[in-house]
């Protein structure tokens, strides 16, 4: 066995038995012990709320539109309805802030936690390290040096968050907060080229690839009429019980935000990527290229793992995986009936339109079908399911300019729907025979019950409510395919094809990631690795492959966290033989929310520990 096997192996058994031992917490105690787990989880509740309060001051699209306009202030923290991210007090802020809570969880006994706080001191003790080390390896400024993200960027970000949010306007000071955070918005345009062009002169010089995208959404943004902005949706959903006087004053200071500040400082970065950026930016697409991007990529494998995986071992496995699933699509091929060889099933897939909706309503009532059929199957294999509807809408803006589009859940208060949100734009590229593993990840039992389960109980603190690990929640999602036979689906051999595929999406992934950011990978070899192993179209691969060269690491938290979570299952289902229950094990993985791969592991070893007893739920 490998040294760092048995490393890693001696840090989960560790974590496992004080995990535990604070299940001993629950059992009964003296009075002096009970006072103290009481003290101990009050503290932690309390930093917890001090901490997330933070959190909720220094994102820019955090609050609700109903909240007072301004946060309340303490002593050098930024307030506001927009904290722009790339700001120096939003600097100072979330450094001050964490490094307190550090020394304050510091000073709180996990042992005299009980199961579910001190299951939420392990994720926010992780939470910590990974912002920390941003701080204390030199990274934070070298992100704010390369601030432009065609995918997760603020520049698409918010235009989506604006359209979202419009429906919920309703009171004067509804507006007067959403044209607040609008200002903020404006504001922080200018500021990333400042933090761009400081990165220009010290080294730090992002992909051309990347440059151009941005570029393109841009250049989007500001062909759109201002009637057809998502920054004017707000104004089209003016309610009625206005007055028209104070109707007209809204419209006329929308209209001059966005001709004003928003749509100039979108100008702004239109020049300045075309005529000084672009020129200068890195014509390999990798983090290896960059200046200091060989710490940064290790820093965001293991935000988006949850892991300490290099790059090299990810590549292997992700060869592994690719080599497995290609199997299994010979044996779909062969069943179909396909004389050809899997290219040519491939190229079959991408190019008969008999695979491909016409409109967004064939699209939208096959994933209702699919939905359908999924529901009277849940109780095998879940005790809960969320109060909380599913819906599919269309992506809000620039569909033409984006991936395939995202899920986005309610607040939890168990009405409000879920919702993914799909890019009909990418109708002709997205194939039919995906559709059944699309709405297994994204909707039922994917993000749906990942995110809405946790958001309705209200047991869990926020940090376990609404917390985010990227291998959890995507690897809960990937997870939630393979349960398809399990769920009555992929019954017809091309919907089973179309399962392989998204699965091998995942594995080229953790191939391709690698590739580009650590093993010197062009964006063609990328690309064409992706053609050789997937059916999916060559544009959409482009916008994948760009995507990684945006988000480095992202990607590969998905099949780490679902392999994760299928070894977990395979052992628990061992270990306990006829004990086991599938239902109880997807509760303990999503009855605690997002939790780091390595705080999951403990808590199922505990589980297992105690012969399937509830843990922390």
């Amino acid at each position: 066995m490998p040294a760092q096997t048995r490393s890693a192996l001696t840090r989960r058994q560790a974590l496992a038995t004080t995990a535990l031992a604070a299940f001993g917490a629950t059992l009964p105690l003296a009075a002096p012990l009970q006072a103290r787990a009481q003290s101990a989880a009050q503290r932690l509740r309390a930093l917890l709320a001090r901490s997330a309060a933070l959190d909720a001051r220094l994102d820019p699209l955090a609050a609700a539109p109903g909240a007072p306009l301004d946060f309340p202030l303490e002593a050098g923290m930024p307030g506001g309805a927009f904290v722009d991210p790339l700001g120096e007090p939003y600097r100072v802020a979330l450094l001050t802030g964490r490094r307190e809570e550090q020394s304050e969880l510091a000073a709180i006994d996990r042992d005299a936690l009980p199961p579910l706080d001190a299951l939420a001191r392990d994720v926010f003790a992780f939470n910590l390290q990974r912002t920390l080390a941003l701080f204390d390896d030199d990274l934070f400024d070298v992100q704010r040096m390369a601030p432009f993200d065609p995918s997760f960027g603020l520049h698409v970000e918010f235009p989506d968050y604006a359209a979202n949010a419009a429906p919920g306007l309703s009171t004067p000071a509804d507006y007067a907060r959403d044209l607040a955070r609008l200002e903020g918005f404006a504001s922080y345009l200018p500021n990333a080229i400042q933090w761009a062009r400081t990165g220009l002169s010290r080294g730090y010089r992002q992909p051309r690839v990347l440059i151009a995208n941005v570029l393109a959404q841009v250049d989007a943004m500001l062909a759109a009429p201002l009637e057809e902005s998502p920054f004017w949706t707000a104004v089209t959903h003016l309610p009625d019980s206005l007055a028209a006087t104070e109707r007209a004053s809204i419209t006329a200071r929308y209209r001059a935000c966005i001709t004003e500040r928003v749509l100039p400082g979108y100008r702004a970065w239109q020049a300045f990527l075309r005529d000084e950026y672009l020129p200068q930016a890195l014509a390999e697409p990798g983090r290896w290229a960059m200046k200091d991007g060989a710490r940064l990529y290790a820093w965001e494998l293991a935000r988006h793992t949850t892991t300490n995986l290099a790059p090299e071992a990810i590549h292997a496995l992700g060869q592994q995986e690719v080599s497995r699933i290609r199997t299994a699509m010979e044996r779909v091929r062969g069943e179909v009936g396909f004389a050809g060889s899997l290219g040519d099933f491939f190229e079959y897939v991408r190019t008969n339109p008999a695979f491909y909706c016409k409109t967004s309503e064939e699209l939208l009532g096959r994933f209702a079908a699919i939905e359908a059929r999924i529901w009277p199957a849940i109780p095998r294999l879940f005790r809960h399911q969320p109060k909380a509807p599913f819906e599919v809408r269309a992506l809000p803006a620039l569909g033409d300019q984006r991936g395939t589009g995202y899920y986005r859940a309610g607040p939890g208060d168990g009405t409000t729907p879920g919702v993914l949100y799909f890019n009909m734009a990418m109708l002709g590229t997205r194939p039919i025979p995906t559709l059944e593993t699309l709405t297994l990840h994204e909707g039922i039992p994917g993000h749906h019950f990942q995110m809405t389960l946790a958001r309705e109980n209200t047991a869990l603190p926020d940090l376990l409510k609404y917390g985010s690990a990227t291998a959890f929640v995507e690897g809960w999602g990937l997870y939630a395919e393979s349960l398809g036979p399990e769920l009555g689906l992929f019954t017809d051999p091309m919907q089973l094809f179309g399962h392989y595929d998204m699965e091998m999406l995942r594995a080229v992934r953790l191939v391709v990631d690698t590739g580009l950011h650590a093993l010197r990978w062009s964006r063609q070899e990328a690309i064409d690795f992706m053609l050789a192993n997937t059916s999916m179209a060559p544009r959409d691969v482009a916008v994948e492959v760009d995507r990684y060269i945006a988000c480095p690491g992202q990607a590969c938290a998905y099949k780490i966290g679902e392999l994760r979570i299928r070894a977990l299952r395979e052992r628990a289902a061992k270990a306990l033989g006829a004990r086991f229950d599938i239902r109880d094990y997807h509760e303990q993985v999503l009855g605690t929310g997002c939790l780091p791969m390595g705080v999951l592991e403990a808590k199922i070893d505990t589980w297992i520990a105690t012969n399937g007893r509830s843990i922390a739920t």
